[in-house]
């Protein structure tokens, strides 16, 4: 699909709960999201990962590589899809994630409110359990299914890392994205 990163979306000079974030210390960087915000299709991922080499020049990093592909297989173009996170900056350590994730998740729900997409394919458990508020709901339990919440219709896939590190999931994300593309193309063809 891309050898390059997708453009990267500007957060705004306000964002939520930034001021008190325990991740600003470890990563001043915050990454609003990736690609086209007007999609109708968002991927949401636990967090943003690296988007620059130790030089600091652009860099896909594995996770991407694989998502990019995985979407790009199952049809989607670039500006068919924005990716957003739970979390905005990039953990380098460890850090209380359940605090941190609530907080920050204040910002997606913002994004939400202002512009909702048509669709939300969340990518590996923290996704999926932070998106629904759900502690016991996971990838293996909502895959392959489509639910309603908000308007929006919700499904979940394989983390892009846990495909790449175990390839033996990739049927399984490959199968993910062919309905989550179906789906796609449904929900976004004009009726005559």
């Amino acid at each position: 699909m891309s050898e390059s990163l997708w453009p990267e979306v500007k957060p705004p000079n306000d964002p939520l709960p930034c001021d008190q974030c325990e991740l600003v210390r470890q990563s001043p960087r915050l990454i609003w999201g990736e690609g086209n915000p007007e999609a109708s299709l968002w991927i949401l991922l636990d967090n943003p990962g690296a988007r620059e080499n130790r030089e600091q020049m652009p860099w896909v990093c594995g996770a991407r590589e694989t998502l990019y592909d995985l979407a790009e297989k199952a049809g989607f173009l670039p500006h068919d899809l924005y990716v957003t996170y739970v979390v905005r900056r990039r953990p380098r350590r460890a850090y209380d994630k359940p605090r941190e994730r609530q907080r920050c998740l204040q910002n997606l729900h913002h994004q939400l409110a202002l512009s909702p997409p048509k669709m939300m394919l969340c990518l590996g458990d923290v996704a999926i359990k932070s998106f629904t508020a759900n502690p016991d709901q996971s990838v293996k339990n909502a895959r392959q299914h489509w639910w309603e919440e908000s308007d929006i219709a919700i499904s979940a896939s394989y983390h892009p890392l846990a495909v790449r590190r175990r390839p033996s999931l990739r049927a399984y994300a490959d199968a993910d994205w062919q309905l989550c593309y179906a789906h796609y193309r449904l929900a976004n063809t004009p009726i005559p």
